[in-house]
């Protein structure tokens, strides 16, 4: 029996020791999805201060402990990148689309940096998502309608950029929404009023939000002011039509001064002659 008793022991520790090796693997390995989202965030990017050293492969692999973050500028979430904040790095480069593969992300702020290209339509797949902050960029091309579909967004904020287009209409449907600010782009078009005609305890967005934009229009900015007085090809048209007048006036006046003068001329050799004696 003791024996027995004592094989079974070894195989109740044995049990013991693989359950416990199985939950410290859970905790210390890297999610896939995190993997691949920082491997090609790092990939897409140039970091010219070096502010950024220990993002290696080696990290990202486990870049994770619980709630312990192995990465500068990201914090942890029960072993998932739960906020990436790599603001005023002067981080160079483009957003990786890849950036979806961190479902788990609720906060990214990637502002005051250098980087350039189009906002990725496949942050859409970042449902958790609240804040979204990529201001202080060089980032071109249209606003991604398909943010909608982060139906959590609280913050979006986009100013100082090189944004092109139109708002989407479909922003305002993000009801907890409660700033937005696409100040200083080259935005175009009206200002949809799903986003400044907002019913409840939303917060109003203000005209700071929109100004800095030539083309974009609608309140609440105050109205367009008309021209007031000509523009400069009229008052261009105008000199030269002026001046092409004054010229035609003043030859007129010519031609008619040499034309009294030659008459004037003639009458008087006729006097002249009258006067002469005749040899």
């Amino acid at each position: 029996m003791k024996g027995g008793g004592g094989g079974g022991g070894l195989v109740w520790r044995a049990l013991l020791a693989s359950v416990l090796t199985c939950a410290a693997l859970r905790t210390t390995s890297s999610d896939p999805s995190d993997e691949a989202c920082l491997t090609h965030l790092s990939e897409s990017i140039q970091d010219p201060t070096r502010s950024l050293q220990n993002w290696t492969k080696a990290t990202f692999a486990n870049p994770c402990n619980g709630f312990t973050s192995y990465l500068r500028g990201a914090t942890c979430n029960n072993g998932r990148i739960y906020k990436l904040s790599l603001t005023n790095l002067s981080l160079r480069g483009s957003i990786s689309p890849y950036l979806a593969n961190c479902t788990n992300l609720q906060a990214l702020d990637l502002s005051s940096n250098a980087l350039t290209g189009p906002i990725p339509t496949d942050l859409q797949y970042l449902v958790n998502l609240a804040v979204l902050n990529l201001s202080s960029n060089r980032l071109n091309g249209p606003i991604p309608p398909q943010l909608t579909m982060c139906a959590y967004l609280n913050v979006i904020d986009l100013h100082d950029n090189l944004l092109t287009g139109q708002i989407p209409q479909q922003l305002g449907l993000l009801l907890r929404l409660s700033a937005f600010d696409v100040s200083n782009n080259r935005l175009s078009g009206p200002i949809p009023a799903t986003l400044t005609n907002r019913s409840g305890n939303l917060p109003k967005i203000n005209a700071s939000s929109f100004e800095g934009n030539k083309d974009l229009y609608g309140y609440p900015l105050p109205p367009r002011q008309k021209q007031k007085g000509l523009s400069v090809l009229a008052i261009v048209g105008i000199g030269l039509g002026s001046g092409f007048a004054s010229l035609v006036l003043s030859f007129t006046g010519v031609c008619i001064w040499l034309k009294i003068t030659e008459r004037k001329m003639a009458l008087d050799e006729g006097k002249i002659s009258q006067l002469m004696p005749d040899y």
